[in-house]
């Protein structure tokens, strides 16, 4: 009989026949957005912060809950308060649990009320209190600032959550840089609470290695959301002046982290179960794919999900049947790991 693969992978999720209509005009439109209007690095990023704000650069204009609230979580650095902004499910019944998110851009753009629907969602159909962490940006305060307001977040979670919130931590997610974050914070807490048992990750097109140096972000020439070019301005605000070689330390970028050791070292035997998603058009593909196949190997229950010609930052586009595909698969992940929990 014919030799099989130990590794497979569904092959038709990267060819180009697969691509749907609506993705190929997402995909346009996102070349569009990108390649016109100021970036931030040409203008005082205060002032590009505040264009935003305005509806004044090519991004869409920042979308608040008014029904969220603000609140504040204790930093490691005295006096100080990290922010976060917190949403409850509308039905005012008991949460289920926390989902802790870690926004994108690049470590230096959005805040923690920059909300988009899918937070809400979060709350409503899975009933989660979704909170979102203000963790300091770049370049004004630079690595290790905001991984250290993200894993202070989460260790007080762990703590306090149930106390504070009446729910335990149960999810912790973020997309692109947060996604990164949201990864570190979660291998921190296998080191600080090694008892503390998540009940998942949502990683959506992460950042996983702040070298660049993986192939499809290094040949990426193509303005869809990011490139090589962007990523560098990104990555060169928040770590200045960091070599390759300390890019790649585990604190920093987390696909060098040692999976299986941290796994036999910890009193769960286990990594938590971990949701991948990425397009084929984005750049931080091969990201996703050696990230989620170093957490399979180190035993960690992982599921990939890709799809055909979706760019980075694909599911916050309303009304994408691609995105909303991918939002239902987050949804459906995080009732089952709740199901699981019970």
């Amino acid at each position: 009989m014919p030799i099989a693969s130990d590794i497979t992978l569904d092959i038709s999720k990267f060819s180009p026949e697969n691509v749907t209509e609506s993705t190929r005009k997402a995909a346009a439109l996102l070349e569009n957005i990108t390649t016109t209007g100021p970036r931030w690095w040409e203008v005082d990023i205060e002032k590009y912060r505040e264009m935003w704000e305005l509806g004044q650069t090519s991004l869409p204009k920042p979308v608040y809950l008014p029904e969220a609230l603000d609140g504040t979580v204790p930093s490691r650095d005295a006096g100080r308060e990290i922010p976060i902004r917190i949403y409850k499910p509308d039905n005012s019944r008991p949460s289920n649990g926390i989902f802790l998110h870690f926004h994108g851009g690049g470590f230096v753009l959005s805040t923690h009320k920059h909300s988009y629907s899918t937070l809400r969602e979060y709350a409503n159909k899975c009933q989660l209190t979704a909170i979102s962490v203000g963790y300091r940006l770049a370049p004004e305060h630079l690595y290790p600032a905001a991984m250290y307001d993200s894993i202070d977040v989460a260790e007080y979670m762990a703590d306090h959550a149930m106390e504070v919130y009446g729910a335990p931590l149960r999810f912790l997610g973020g997309e692109s840089a947060g996604a990164c974050l949201a990864a570190l914070s979660a291998l921190q807490l296998m080191r600080s609470r090694p008892s503390y048992k998540l009940s998942g990750l949502v990683l959506p097109y992460g950042l996983f290695d702040l070298a660049l140096g993986l192939p499809t972000v290094a040949a990426s020439k193509k303005t869809l959301m990011i490139n090589l070019e962007i990523m560098e301005r990104f990555v060169g605000a928040y770590a200045p002046g960091m070599s390759t070689a300390e890019r790649k330390s585990p604190c920093v970028s987390p696909l060098y982290e040692d999976l299986q050791a941290l796994v036999a070292a910890a009193p769960t035997g286990s990594l938590p179960p971990a949701l991948f998603l990425c397009g084929t058009d984005d750049p931080l593909l091969d990201d996703t794919i050696l990230m989620s196949s170093k957490w399979s190997i180190a035993g960690g229950e992982t599921i990939v999900k890709i799809y055909p010609g979706a760019t980075h930052g694909f599911t916050v586009f309303p009304g994408l049947p691609v995105a909303e595909e991918a939002n239902a698969v987050t949804l459906q992940f995080m009732q089952e790991k709740l199901s699981d929990s019970a």
